[in-house]
């Protein structure tokens, strides 16, 4: 029996995706092998790859002149692979809303001298506990800036930001971390120079990494910069500059196929805006649980909450878990649980969640 698994990541996959992993694993399309097992150059590999960018293309409306990208190391090896590639010996922003964007940034600030640039911190919520996004008079940016960092939603901390008028005023190409809601909701891509992800949120198997970058953002990369880095080379060699992460790349063309079918980005938000609400509503409609998030910044993928009484957390875990709600534990960082309904999570789960929530509030207020 599958449970509700509210993980933040890796995460719950699709289970129709999961289904047809199973059917083709031994043997896919006929070919009597499965495809992890054939030449990431050869004929039908290419297929997969070709298909998976184009429906991604597809789904995020991505215009052609940005490149998308299948890496791995991460969404965390992007902290360094970014300023090799954009910065110039020039200098970054970088705002910062959590434990993510504050990892890029100290990433940033270790690599910058290496490569004859600087990074300033141009904004930070870390006073507020981070709890929300910042204020545009909070902001310090600097118009000659080669880009500007931000994490749109942060995993740990459930601060999601997609109102970023005041960055886009300063002219600068915004570089946003989406790992943990890419796909959950429509984007326009234009907005940003670059963006990436690490794929085990919405997308597919951890293992790999997506970047999607303006082609003009990739003329100059530093030139110590390893060529499995350089996002110049890797598009021109199509991804496969050296062999890439061909079973989460397959997983990833499947779970795009699966969005498309549901009716793409603009029918998922509809589904994910509604089981944010619900969890938030019965969150809200008593003491006995709390979000610290300040209500406009709240995230639809990543829930952390806390329990009045936190010398009932561990109960609450294993009861739970007995009900077959899984995965609830806080990040170490902020201690409480954490709920994280990405895409693949039903409408059920997080209603199963929340009848949960209200029994053991009733039980033990």
């Amino acid at each position: 029996m599958r449970v509700f698994n509210f993980s933040a990541g890796p995460a719950m996959l699709p289970e129709p995706v999961l289904r047809t992993v199973r059917k083709e694993l031994l043997d896919w399309h006929g070919i009597g092998s499965s495809i992890i097992e054939v030449s990431h150059r050869g004929k039908h590999f290419s297929e997969v790859i070709a298909r998976a960018e184009a429906d991604l293309r597809k789904l995020l409306s991505i215009p052609e002149d940005y490149a998308v990208l299948f890496l791995q190391g991460g969404a965390t090896l992007q902290f360094s692979a970014i300023p090799m590639n954009l910065l110039g010996g020039g200098s970054a922003d970088y705002v910062v809303t959590g434990a993510w964007s504050q990892k890029a940034f100290v990433e940033a600030q270790r690599i910058a001298p290496v490569l004859g640039g600087r990074v300033r911190l141009a904004g930070s919520t870390e006073e507020s506990g981070f709890t929300r996004a910042p204020r545009p008079e909070e902001l310090s940016l600097d118009p000659e800036a080669r880009y500007v960092h931000v994490c749109t939603n942060e995993t740990i901390h459930g601060v999601e930001w997609l109102e970023l008028e005041a960055l886009e005023a300063s002219g600068v190409p915004i570089v946003a971390d989406m790992s943990s809601h890419l796909l959950s909701r429509p984007i326009d891509v234009r907005r940003f120079g670059l963006i990436y992800a690490g794929a085990q949120k919405n997308i597919g198997p951890a293992g790999l990494t997506l970047v999607i970058v303006r082609r003009d953002l990739m003329a100059s990369p530093w030139e110590g910069t390893p060529p499995v880095l350089r996002y110049d080379r890797m598009a021109e060699n199509g991804s496969m500059l050296n062999t890439p992460p061909t079973f989460a790349i397959y997983v990833a063309g499947l779970v795009f196929q699966w969005l498309e079918s549901l009716g793409g980005l603009a029918a998922m938000a509809q589904r994910n805006e509604a089981k944010a609400r619900l969890l938030y509503e019965c969150i809200d409609a008593t003491p006995f649980y709390r979000n610290a998030v300040e209500p406009r910044w709240r995230s639809w993928m990543n829930v952390p909450f806390r329990l009045a009484d936190e010398s009932l957390n561990e109960r609450f875990l294993q009861e739970a878990e007995a009900a077959g709600l899984k995965y609830l534990k806080g990040h170490k960082m902020v201690g409480g649980m954490r709920a994280s309904i990405y895409n693949a999570m039903p409408r059920e789960g997080v209603e199963a969640l929340a009848a949960f929530m209200d029994d053991f509030a009733a039980r033990y207020v």
